[in-house]
């Protein structure tokens, strides 16, 4: 057991040394990636179509590749789903990751026997960071637990095809793999609820070390595991220390995991998409995410206020500049050029180069020019909460347009409480303070009656995990809209109010 300690150690520091080198050369990797990019790529279709053998520098990238998402790619991606080959990438894919997409569908995201080892690496590499860091590897002894997707695979056309972390599932390192929980079966159950159950039943009695998960599900799999046990979860499992996640910003679940774990624990963020890996929390010191630069990707980046103007202006990495909300867009070793995955973040440090996540470039509310973007609503509950000692399992964000009512419109808050606060107008007054803050144009909407302060609405404890299930998406990588600039998850959430 101790050689295992000292060899995890021993590669910890190697590869994060590795790591720090290429983040304090990223620009020469950016630049070496997007050349790489064009000439493995250049004798593809996609690479015929938008004369990358010709392309000799950003700007004449720039002028080549146009900014598509995956409903403007459709033509080429429905090439490749049919099996054709050397449509963006050469060859075929070896993963298609199947996701959900609001105006396309379902989506194939391809992933190449040249990236796949970056989506593994990447996520062995935040662990790695941790343990240099912090001398601690102790947990690489006990249980693991990973709450992902089912690793059951399909076939597309002869190409494997599944969710992401069911695909990244078979390629856990061997000396991990034997740690691993949930045993296979429970992990390909398709029913969440059925399956959580089950993995509650298998580690009651395990040495659980590692949690990793999307933290609405974790906290889901912890309120399972009190309410079998009536215990907190550090009480339940010891030796529980290190909580990995990615996919939503932990904060408006931080309470309730803490105070569902009983102690403090340490975490690490990730941010891992279908298209490739791009950060990870690489210090317990401070939460941004390092950029990695020398990953298979070049990334490219458009303000997000401009993004839907006629010709948004786009930056290298060269060219960012501090707490600039970006659309990050993607160029990948997997075929992808010009991508907009959706996401938008901002830069916390130039040296290394560090981001946070700030939400998605869709999902907003700006009924009335106000564009109020996902960290903002993050900010101001958390204010709210901090305030009133209040805890929130859930919520989401809509423009109420024409109030029944009457009177003016406003933003309307739709929230489940695990810990509801004294006095409900004052929690909205706090929040409303806080985005007025936040937001300079929400602020002159209200200073000019254009829009009256926000509304909270309350709803059942379980009103999100109701809500996901009437969708077919309880679990896994799904995720609830923080934001929307309609009302169709509003008008489906209103059915399902406290009071």
């Amino acid at each position: 057991m101790r050689l295992k300690l000292w060899l995890a150690n021993v590669f910890a520091s190697w590869v994060t040394k590795k790591v720090t080198n290429d983040a304090d050369k990223a620009i020469y990797w950016q630049t070496y990636w997007m050349h790489k990019l064009l000439k493995s790529a250049s004798n593809t279709s996609f690479g015929r179509d938008h004369g990358f053998n010709s392309i000799q520098n950003y700007a004449q990238f720039k002028s080549a590749v146009p900014i598509r998402d995956y409903e403007a790619l459709r033509v080429y991606m429905d090439r490749m789903v049919a099996g054709e080959r050397n449509v963006t990438w050469p060859g075929k894919p070896i993963y298609f990751a199947k996701t959900s997409g609001t105006t396309s569908g379902v989506k194939y995201i391809p992933i190449s026997k040249e990236s796949i080892s970056y989506h593994i690496n990447s996520a062995r590499n935040a662990l790695l960071a941790y343990i240099h860091e912090t001398g601690n590897a102790k947990f690489v002894s006990g249980k693991l637990i990973f709450l992902s997707g089912s690793p059951t695979l399909d076939k597309k056309n002869g190409i494997f095809t599944g969710r992401l972390s069911g695909i990244v599932n078979h390629h856990v390192p061997a000396y991990l793999r034997k740690n691993q929980m949930p045993s296979y079966d429970t992990n390909c159950i398709e029913d969440w609820e059925e399956k959580v159950a089950k993995i509650t039943e298998e580690t009651l009695l395990e040495d659980m070390t590692l949690i990793s998960g999307i933290p609405p599900w974790v906290q889901m799999y912890f309120d399972l595991v009190q309410a079998k046990t009536g215990k907190l979860i550090k009480d339940v499992f010891p030796n529980f220390n290190l909580f990995v996640y990615g996919g939503v910003n932990v904060e408006p679940y931080r309470k309730k995991l803490e105070a569902s774990i009983g102690k403090k624990v340490d975490a690490i963020e990730t941010y891992p998409a279908s298209e490739g890996f791009i950060a990870y929390q690489n210090s317990q010191t401070d939460d941004g995410l390092l950029l990695l630069c020398n990953n298979g990707i070049f990334y490219e980046f458009i303000e997000a206020d401009t993004f839907y103007d006629e010709n948004p202006k786009r930056v290298s990495l060269a060219e960012v500049t501090l707490g600039t909300n970006y659309a990050i867009i993607l160029n990948t070793n997997a075929g992808l050029f010009g991508y907009n995955i959706g996401d938008t973040v901002k830069f916390v440090s130039l040296h290394p180069f560090k981001i946070k996540v700030t939400g998605r470039i869709k999902h907003f509310i700006s009924a009335f020019g106000e564009h109020v973007i996902g960290e903002e609503v993050e900010y101001a509950l958390q204010y709210a909460c901090d305030k009133m000692e209040a805890n929130v399992t859930e919520f989401t964000v809509a423009p109420q347009v024409n109030p029944v009512e009457g009177g003016l419109p406003y933003h309307e808050w739709f929230i489940a409480f695990e810990k509801l606060p004294a006095d409900i107008n004052l929690f909205a007054a706090y929040i409303d303070e806080a985005m007025q803050q936040k937001n300079i144009y929400y602020k002159d909407l209200i200073a000019g009656s254009i829009l009256q302060t926000l509304k909270v609405r309350i709803l059942v404890g379980d009103a999100f995990i109701q809500y996901m299930k009437l969708l077919g998406k309880l679990g896994g990588q799904n995720k609830v809209p923080r934001l929307s600039n309609d009302r169709k998850i509003a008008d489906e959430l209103i059915k399902l109010l406290a009071q």
